[in-house]
């Protein structure tokens, strides 16, 4: 009796699992993102008859952004589903990432998307980090491509004299990203100075300092 239990609880289980997965699928041609709708995980469906083309269309990754003003002299434009709404329930998007001389896209991660990048301009030094703390690392030049797995810390540097500029692409429609400085030394609320001190073998007074370049988050 109690295998018999047991065998019904696995294929209910698998039968769960499958059901799950397949309604993850599209069940329609197109569901265009109604940006101001309600959100629960994700946006509603617009209207069909109020879709345009526009819907699927993005220019914001045709020319370079403006790299001067930044602290880490790299620029990032998303072309995710808040830019495209078209990319609603389609699991993909894309960012550019530009950057100038001696620029730096900084140790961050995608909880939801693996990376592929695709050098446009100039020579990248590029890695990431597995769990076991090993790092996986390369020059790459123009036309190469690069993979960074899903939610590990990775980062692109830029150790020439010239910008260089990539175009990333991601299996979601909206990827996040959580940057290790602001997330640890930015929080809101801050995360306590002797906690973060004690994690990184510092005194508190080396976290307070390096708190000061990383104003608390909104």
């Amino acid at each position: 009796m109690a295998t018999s239990m047991t065998q019904l609880f696995v294929t209910l289980l698998l039968v769960a699992a499958h059901t799950a997965f397949a309604e993850t699928n599209m069940l329609q041609d197109l569901c265009v993102a109604d940006l101001k709708g309600t959100k629960v995980n994700g946006y509603a469906c617009k209207d069909p008859s109020q879709v345009t083309p526009d819907d699927f269309y993005y220019i914001g990754l045709a020319a370079p952004a403006d790299t001067s003003n930044t602290a880490m002299g790299s620029a990032v434009t998303a072309g995710n589903v808040e830019k495209i709404p078209g990319l609603n329930m389609m699991g993909t998007s894309m960012s550019r990432i530009d950057y100038a001389p001696g620029g730096l896209n900084p140790p961050h991660l995608h909880p939801r998307a693996s990376e592929a990048i695709f050098v446009l301009e100039g020579r990248l030094f590029v890695g990431f980090l597995t769990t076991t703390g090993k790092l996986i690392s390369k020059h790459i030049n123009k036309g190469d491509v690069f993979v960074f797995p899903r939610a590990l810390l990775h980062f692109q540097q830029n150790p020439n004299d010239a910008p260089a500029s990539v175009i990333a692409a991601f299996d979601s429609q909206n990827p996040g990203t959580q940057s290790v400085g602001p997330s640890l030394f930015g929080a809101n609320p801050p995360i306590p100075d002797d906690l973060l001190a004690k994690a990184f073998g510092v005194e508190p007074q080396v976290i307070q300092k390096v708190k000061g370049k990383f104003p608390a988050k909104k």
